[in-house]
């Protein structure tokens, strides 16, 4: 694949965000790392608390990481910020607005155990860059886009269904485009975004598997329940 920049350029553009928003990021860690908290603890399951931080997230990446920075050195970062600040606004409508991101349900053992490894993930993320061998201020640390998605993708996984599948799409985009730097950049911690996005994906398939089996089931009983009045009328 021919990219329109260098290796070299790529970090270098983690360089620059690190440098001027290390503050920013920090703060957004340590708010991410509280409504996590309140959300392992039950206190986040109807309130607006993780649709909003998810919001801020999107927009964060899409405005001051895409548009400020990777502009800079690839011009379809503005096609990325676009699609970043959309999923925000999908986040903000079907979560703030619509009510439609809750967290009311207890997911079942698999998926619980599949977003908190992925929340916890996201926040280590930058811990975990670090640690394969990437110098600061050349990594990718917090408010970037793979750890936003990982995030994302970890919270989508245990809300209630149906979750509204728009919300779905450009965090299942990014998993492909982002995880692939894991191969080009020898971005290891990125591996894990494939996962979620494949995680993502059988998630927002299956509730379509077991409504089709549902509503298979429930027309085989009517059909059965059905033959015996009928024979009592015909009798």
């Amino acid at each position: 694949m021919i990219l329109p920049f260098t290796d070299e350029q790529f970090f270098g553009v983690f360089a620059a965000y690190n440098s001027l928003l290390w503050p920013a990021a920090l703060v957004l860690w340590v708010a991410t790392a509280v409504v996590c908290i309140a959300w392992l603890r039950g206190r986040a399951s109807r309130s607006s608390l993780v649709p909003g931080l998810l919001a801020v997230h999107w927009i964060w990446v899409g405005l001051a990481y895409h548009a400020a920075f990777f502009t800079r050195i690839n011009p379809a970062a503005w096609l990325f910020s676009g699609l970043f600040v959309v999923e925000a606004g999908m986040l903000a409508w079907y979560g703030l607005v619509r009510g439609r991101i809750r967290f009311t349900e207890r997911a079942s053992s698999m998926r619980y155990v599949a977003s908190v490894m992925l929340i916890a993930y996201a926040l280590a993320y930058p811990v975990i860059a670090q640690a394969e061998g990437h110098a600061y201020p050349q990594v990718p640390t917090f408010g970037v886009p793979c750890p936003s998605t990982i995030l994302t993708i970890g919270f989508l996984l245990a809300a209630d269904p149906p979750l509204p599948r728009l919300v779905a799409v450009v965090p299942i985009l990014w998993a492909l485009i982002g995880g692939s730097g894991a191969l080009l950049f020898g971005v290891r911690a990125d591996f894990m975004l494939l996962v979620a996005g494949v995680a993502l994906i059988g998630d927002v398939l299956r509730p379509t598997a077991r409504r089709g089996l549902v509503g298979r089931v429930a027309t085989g009983s009517g059909t059965i329940d059905a033959a015996p009045r009928q024979a009592h009328r015909s009798a």
